[in-house]
């Protein structure tokens, strides 16, 4: 406990010694990972959605990457509550690098606001690519393990790697034998993708939609338990026969101490927005399904997750006891 105490001031010391923000809009979002990943998407999404409905008349975005999401965190913890209107995107990571030791925090050292939307996993390959099938894909993988490389905008037994792990593992593949690469957020791991340094992504589906739609993939298979209405085409790994489905939650944190009032106004207007026109254009165009909680249903949903994902974790040998 005094280690992980040390490791929080000693990052908490580095943010404020080395960041200084400027004036705020009406709504600031802290992203806590690179451009073009999951979060970024998510965060961008609902700005423009908030904006175009006009619910905000400004909306602003920082990106903020470093110690595996933990730089964020630690700026809402030490900054966020000296300032007005400012959120943070997160999603399961959060949960998963926490488990893992990977960030000195967890949900609990923040004040969740409100869960927004349900993603999924989804696997992706170039166009060019002689994988054409997910059951390619496992046939290679039974033959070699450790044959294909997956590319992740994520760090080694964070969630990219693990819904990897647990897609292969369905298939009767130790999913800690998968080859996994690391890279910083989404956008990297797409360029890994696309010049050919991997065979494989494993990413969101939204993400997975932006190369597909562009030209430059194809989606072998996603993780949502049935196909979804907005992309039937896009198979799932249940229905290939593989008894595997991974939700990926989406939402936004406060600093810890932020009053009920505004996180209650925070939560009106959320609310507000997922009954938007604006809003549907940006859940249906990244394939997401609205799963709205409130602050209470939340944290009682973070604290499930915890308790399922440690066991997964075990498993699949990626954290020990």
């Amino acid at each position: 406990m005094k280690m992980i105490s040390l490791l929080k001031k000693s990052v908490l010391a580095a943010v404020l010694a080395g960041f200084c923000h400027s004036a705020l809009a009406e709504l600031h979002i802290i992203i806590p990972g690179g451009p073009g990943g999951g979060w970024d998407t998510t965060a961008r999404s609902v700005g423009e959605a908030l904006m175009k409905s006009g619910l905000e008349s400004r909306t602003s975005f920082q990106n903020m990457s470093g110690g595996g999401g933990g730089r964020a965190i630690a700026y809402m913890i030490e900054i966020g509550n000296k300032k007005n209107d400012i959120l943070m995107v997160n999603s399961t990571p959060i949960v998963i690098r926490a488990l893992s030791g990977a960030i000195p925090f967890s949900h609990r050292d923040l004040t969740p606001v409100a869960n927004l939307i349900a993603d999924y996993g989804a696997f992706v390959v170039r166009n060019d690519s002689p994988l054409t099938s997910w059951q390619q894909v496992i046939e290679q993988l039974k033959t070699n393990p450790s044959g294909l490389k997956f590319a992740g905008g994520s760090a080694r037994g964070s969630m990219d790697h693990l819904v990897a792990a647990q897609a292969i593992a369905a298939a009767g593949i130790p999913g800690r034998q998968l080859r996994y690469i690391p890279y910083d957020a989404g956008g990297q791991a797409k360029a890994g993708l696309l010049s050919g340094e991997v065979e494989l992504l494993s990413t969101g589906l939204s993400e997975a939609l932006e190369l597909a739609n562009g030209g430059q993939a194809r989606i072998l298979a996603m993780t949502a338990e049935q196909p979804i209405a907005d992309y039937p085409e896009i198979p799932t790994l249940q229905a290939l026969g593989y008894d595997m489905s991974f939700t990926n939650w989406r939402g936004f944190f406060a600093a810890p101490g932020t009053a009920p009032e505004q996180i209650a106004a925070y939560n009106d207007t959320l609310q507000k927005m997922l009954q938007t026109p604006e809003w549907e254009v940006v859940r249906a165009r990244n394939g997401w399904i609205n799963l709205y909680q409130g602050p209470q249903e939340f944290a009682a949903a973070l604290a499930e997750q915890e308790q399922e994902l440690k066991q997964v974790m075990l498993d699949l040998g990626f954290i020990r006891n």
